[in-house]
């Protein structure tokens, strides 16, 4: 079957700088596919990512292998066998999340295949030592050693049981052999985790330094930007001041003009009263005059009034007239109200009488 993929999203993909250690290289223009693989023909696991024709992870899984999550929406993992680290900025929390999920499900599975495979190991190790202190316990049979002639003659005098072990013994030293080979491949992969953690626990090491150093200018640039805001806020207290002060200037601008312009019409007003100081005389000879005429008015007006007595006498009893005809006006209008019903009843009468006839 080979390898097949279990699980694919999408990010953005970062290696760490081989030079720095500290800061992350794009290794894609925009967000990839990334996938895990899984081997059943080496029953390993894989993450793999392609960017066109280029691939820009190629990690085998191992169970020392830790997926941290750094921010809401970023992981990281060291990878010792390609000696990098790789970083994934995902669309979302949520894709962050599955993939961190599928990352432990892949590692627990590989840490039990590593487990099944020293398990065999040791199994098959134990075989090989049992088998080799077994021996014939039948004495009536010849030993193998004993017989002259080719392999299969000394298989066809030695039994079936004999031959068995020999074939189980055959098979137990390959078994130990290819066991020895791993051991050699894993201990040349454990010589570079160990390297490649020696290189992460300087990286390390060196970042807290540089962690520190971050923290003493973090603190410095807090001191210089208190002492900022505080020179802002002197500065800010002064314009406060120098604006009140315009504001001042402006109100006492606005007065003095208000001042000037009063005086101006109070000095009209003064002029005005001199002219009029001039002609004062010509008014008290008019006034005079005035004086007179509303004297000789007066004695008309008592006369005016003597007759408006007389006038208004007059029109009261006139008024009483006019009431007593009113009064008379209104008799005579009901008494020919009544004699035109009497004239309409009468009419009524006579079209009466001219049906009937």
């Amino acid at each position: 079957m080979g390898e097949q993929p279990i699980f694919t999203t999408r990010a953005h993909v970062f290696q760490i700088d081989p030079t720095t250690k500290k800061n992350w290289v794009p290794a894609s223009k925009q967000a990839v596919t990334v996938s895990y693989f899984y081997d059943s023909t080496r029953n390993s696991y894989r993450i793999i990512s392609v960017d066109g024709s280029k691939v820009i992870i190629n990690s085998t899984i191992t169970p020392n292998m830790t997926f941290t999550k750094t921010s809401q929406k970023f992981g990281q993992w060291a990878d010792s066998r390609a000696n990098t680290v790789f970083g994934l900025g995902f669309g979302s929390e949520q894709q962050l999340a599955k993939f961190a999920e599928k990352f432990q499900e892949v590692k627990d599975a590989a840490k039990l295949a590593r487990d099944k495979s020293q398990e065999k190991m040791e199994t098959s190790s134990n075989h090989s030592q049992e088998s080799g202190r077994v021996t014939p316990s039948n004495p009536s049979t010849p030993q193998a050693s004993s017989i002259n002639g080719t392999d299969d003659e000394k298989i066809s005098h030695v039994g079936p049981e004999a031959a068995l072990l020999m074939s189980e013994n055959d098979r137990l030293k390959t078994a130990v052999e290819q066991s020895n080979t791993n051991a050699k491949k894993w201990e040349t992969e454990l010589q570079t985790l160990q390297e490649s953690n020696a290189r992460l626990e300087d990286a390390l090491t060196e970042s807290s330094a540089n962690v520190e150093s971050w923290k003493k200018q973090l603190s410095v640039c807090k001191e210089e930007s208190d002492a900022l805001r505080d020179k802002i806020s002197e500065l800010e207290a002064q314009c406060k001041e120098v604006s009140l002060e315009q504001e001042r200037n402006a109100q006492l601008t606005a007065k003095v003009q208000e001042l000037e312009t009063e005086l101006q019409d109070k000095e009209q007003e003064l002029q005005n009263l001199r002219k009029q100081a001039e002609i004062i005389p010509h008014l008290m000879a008019e006034c005079e005059s005035i004086t007179d005429k509303l004297r000789t008015a007066e004695t008309k007006n008592m006369e005016l009034d003597g007759r408006i007595g007389g006038l208004q006498a007059d029109a009261d009893e006139n008024r009483q007239k006019q009431g007593d005809m009113q009064g008379e006006l209104k008799k005579f209008m009901d008494i020919l109200d009544g004699k035109i019903d009497e004239l309409h009843e009468f009419r009524q009468g006579l079209s009466k009488l001219g049906v009937g006839n």
